[in-house]
């Protein structure tokens, strides 16, 4: 009875032991071999991932990508972890992180079906809307408006490619121009050369509040997509996914998002001190209650109308 229970230990120990390893694969063990994590850094995505006038990386998702690193260090059993910050493009960012060049992507990149055949995606932590920006001047409230003109967005988005196929399904006949970031497309638009920038409209928000002449901008109230954006790491490597999913999930659910949250659209922000006073929307807060990684546009433009019908009900 001695022996049999022995050798219960000894199994129950083995599996641990397994477990642990297991879970040191990958990333994992990448990260524990040379206590190192890389983060993908954006320069000029306001509020979520950009440089300051200090020339120093902060932001709404750098912050939460740092809460992500601390869970992982933790798990590690590492008493340091150097993080390094490396640049990344809306042009790069996927193919930097394939190559094993960036471990975690913290910009503002959209989670969306299409992308997750390559990469994958932690729990969505902001939802934005492909909106356009233009200068109030130019009257353009829609899409259709910008027939014939000259219209930009950033290389390597979701929003060129959308732009670029309602192009062709509308027959607009717009002259798309795209840009290396998104600081470089507003300044398309300030000074002439385009009529309007597509993008998400959080982004717009930010870029005309920071700008020289904030009043002279405007973003249309159509929409033209849902964008869900989450941080991004490799596909096919689960123990790290599981990894991170919890870390954010218990920023969601322990409320500590609700402070990250503040600090980057509802207080002043560095470098000027803008406060772009923007509300968590609902469809966040739906993420808040009930984390997904769903990249379907669907899960999310379906919680305004379904919260809408349950406030009627009431």
């Amino acid at each position: 009875m001695k022996l049999s229970k022995l050798i219960v230990v000894l199994i129950g120990a083995g599996l641990f032991a397994g477990a642990a390893q297991a879970q040191e694969t990958g990333t994992l063990k990448k990260i524990k071999d040379t206590g190192t994590i890389t983060l993908g850094v954006r320069d000029s995505s306001i509020p979520f991932s950009y440089l300051d006038d200090k020339q120093s990386y902060q932001g709404y998702s750098i912050d939460l990508c740092l809460k992500v690193v601390t869970a992982i260090q933790k798990q590690l059993g590492l008493t340091a972890l150097n993080v390094k910050m490396n640049p990344v493009t809306s042009a790069t960012r996927i193919p930097l992180m394939a190559n094993g060049t960036v471990d975690l992507e913290c910009g503002s990149t959209t989670n969306n079906l299409e992308r997750q055949k390559q990469v994958a995606f932690a729990p969505t932590t902001f939802v934005t809307a492909n909106r356009i920006l233009s200068k109030k001047s130019s009257h353009i409230n829609a899409l259709a408006d910008l027939k014939g003109k000259s219209v930009v967005s950033t290389s390597g988005t979701s929003n060129l490619k959308q732009l670029t196929t309602l192009n062709g399904e509308r027959n607009l006949g717009m002259n798309i121009m795209t840009a290396k970031d998104h600081a470089e497309a507003f300044l398309m638009v300030e000074t002439g050369r385009a009529t309007a920038f597509v993008m998400d409209d959080i982004l717009l928000a930010s870029l005309a509040a920071s700008s020289k002449s904030p009043g002279d901008y405007t973003i249309s109230k159509e929409a033209l997509s849902v964008e869900p954006y989450g941080i991004m790491l490799r596909r096919d490597d689960p123990a790290f996914k599981k990894a991170v999913d919890t870390a954010v999930e218990n920023v969601l659910k322990s409320g500590d998002i609700n402070r990250i949250y503040y600090k980057w659209f509802q207080s002043p922000i560095p470098p000027k001190g803008i406060n772009l006073n923007i509300p968590m929307s609902e469809q966040l807060k739906a993420v808040v209650a009930k984390p997904t990684d769903s990249g379907d546009p669907a899960t999310y433009a379906a919680v305004p109308q379904a919260q809408k019908e349950s406030s009627k009900k009431k």
